[in-house]
């Protein structure tokens, strides 16, 4: 229920503080003082989208705060998005004069649908145009799926429906998929093996660049090679003979001259480097000799790479190897395709016997929920002053699946014995309309457990006796949870246990909306007014003291 609200800044009001009670609530006003303000500032906190237009001050911000006492189907959907859970529950919206909008749950920051998701479970707000869901048949599949009271099995219908969606789309790509590529599996084979043949090997080409210049200057290498190596090892003035006799000569000085020894020991470390180089030099040159047809092999070698790399517009051999593997796996997928979608045949399969067993459950619950709704609806309707009042629900099994089973719902209606039973919206008049949607209301309320339910003018077309029953059904309504009725019926708002009026108090420079709670002498004065208009007569005072009794 809602315990406090507090508003600044919003249309006509620039500051209100309201405190609420359980049960039932009733809301007058003159036509225009601002009860549809009070609404709409109610309806940001529960997540309505707003802009900058509904600044009273446009230098200001607007902030609308409520105070709630949540239940355990807002406990839930708090946790579940990591937020805590505290009674009472505040609830803070702010609009600053630049259009940015900041929503809280507890002082936390929230985004707005998580707002919209948490009020929907704190407040329903039912105003004239919404009887127009009425007509719509998802609002009735709604309404026949709460009296079944299957919400539970719905959900597991859901999850089985979603898999089978997901499944359905899954096998209808890969039916598509493999219809076009099929065309094209002769083709990704023969490039496949093409590429194949090739031996590709990751980093090949430039290896095998430095292999072909190699061999293109093979000559020209071994030359340079045999003569650096000649100069080394020449047995005739050779550079490793003259520095061994070098170093022969520095030894036999080393006890005459001692930094000889040192020196020797230096060019006997370079002639033993040379020596070693000398070496390597000769095998260089047995390594430059290129066997028959090697200089071809490489050459073709390399025409082969370059050649599939244009043939296939890539750039490097690498992505040669990459589209190899991707032709591999889709070959890869084609084989297998059949087999693939054989099973998930068999998973669709056996998800669609899932959900006519599923469906056929919803389709039964629903059918038994009907009849007792339809008996109940016809009652009250008797009750709210349409005698030969007949309500259907028309429940058919279609054979296909959607979000909410295999079924498809109508509310049929007929005020009047003789006209058949149409659609709501062909037969039926605002104020037949407005005590259907208040039947309704009263039963969907009763299995969802709504903790506050809001009239605004539901009670709009009726009057007399009949008026009486709206505030009688609406009374009981209040039983255990909290009902609030803006109203221009005093047969309404005398039931209420508390009376708030709305007026619009002006100054010379501006209008504002106030509201406050009425003590008991105040409410004969605002029902009496309601009776007789601007002037409140004896009789009408006395007619306001005979309601409040009731």
């Amino acid at each position: 229920m809602i315990q406090s609200l507090y508003i600044r800044n919003y249309l006509l009001i620039d500051h209100l503080e309201l405190d609420f009670s359980g049960g039932f609530i009733t809301i007058t006003g003159e036509t225009g003082a601002g009860k549809s303000i009070l609404m709409g500032a109610l309806s940001l906190i529960l997540g309505q989208r707003v802009d900058t237009s509904i600044l009273k001050l446009k230098d200001a911000k607007c902030i609308v705060e409520g105070t709630f006492l949540p239940g355990e189907h807002v406990r839930k959907v708090l946790e579940s998005n990591d937020l805590d859970f505290e009674e009472p529950m505040t609830i803070r919206r702010e609009i600053s004069p630049g259009g940015k909008s900041r929503a809280f749950i507890n002082d936390t920051p929230v985004n707005l649908p998580l707002l919209k998701e948490v009020g929907k479970l704190l407040v329903d707000i039912h105003s004239q145009h919404q009887n127009l869901r009425l007509n719509d048949h998802l609002y009735q599949m709604e309404v026949i799926t709460h009296m079944a009271g299957v919400e539970s099995s719905l959900r597991s219908y859901q999850e089985s429906y979603h898999d089978y969606i997901e499944i359905t789309k899954e096998l209808e790509r890969l039916v598509k998929e493999t219809s076009a590529m099929k065309e094209e599996l002769e083709y990704m084979e023969f490039q496949y093996k093409e590429l194949e043949a090739a031996h590709l090997v990751e980093g090949e080409m430039e290896e095998l660049e430095a292999d072909l210049q190699r061999a293109e200057h093979a000559e020209e290498i071994r030359d340079a090679l045999f003569e650096t190596a000649g100069h080394l090892s020449a047995e005739t003035n050779g550079i490793l003979d003259q520095l061994r006799a070098s170093l022969l000569q520095l030894q036999n000085i080393s006890r005459l001259y001692t930094p000889s020894k040192e020196m020797a020991s230096r060019m006997d470390s370079a002639y033993i480097e040379l020596k070693d180089i000398a070496s390597e030099l000769e095998n260089e040159v047995l390594k430059t000799r290129l066997e028959p047809g090697e200089l071809e092999q490489l050459r073709d070698r390399m025409d082969l790479l370059f050649g599939l790399m244009q043939k296939h517009r890539v750039r490097e051999p690498e992505q040669l190897i990459e589209l190899q593997k991707q032709l591999s796996e889709k070959i890869e997928t084609l084989t297998f395709s059949d087999e693939k979608i054989g099973k998930l045949e068999s998973k669709r399969s056996a998800l669609q016997q899932a959900l006519d067993q599923q469906a056929a459950v919803l389709h039964k619950k629903r059918g038994l929920a009907a009849g007792k709704m339809e008996l109940r609806i016809e009652e009250q309707l008797k009750q709210l002053g349409i005698p030969n009042a007949r309500f259907r629900v028309e429940l058919e099994k279609t054979g296909t699946y959607d979000v909410n089973g295999s079924d498809q719902v109508r509310f049929l209606f007929s005020a009047n014995k003789q006209l058949a039973q149409e659609e709501i919206s062909k037969v039926a008049s605002g104020g037949e309309i407005s005590r259907l949607m208040l039947c309704i209301k009263s039963m969907v309320s009763d299995r969802q457990g709504m903790p506050t339910l809001i009239f605004d003018e539901i009670d709009a077309g009726v009057s007399g006796e009949i008026a009486h029953k709206v505030g009688g059904i609406m009374d009981k309504l209040a039983e255990g949870r909290q009902v609030m009725a803006i109203t221009h019926l005093p047969q309404v708002a005398s039931r209420g246990a508390d009376h708030f009026v709305v007026y619009k108090e002006d100054t010379s420079d501006a209008s504002y909306t106030r509201i406050r709670k009425l003590q008991e002498d105040e409410r004969v004065t605002e029902i009496a007014r309601m009776l007789s208009g601007e002037h409140v007569t004896e009789a009408a005072l006395s007619n306001a003291r005979v309601l409040l009794r009731y």
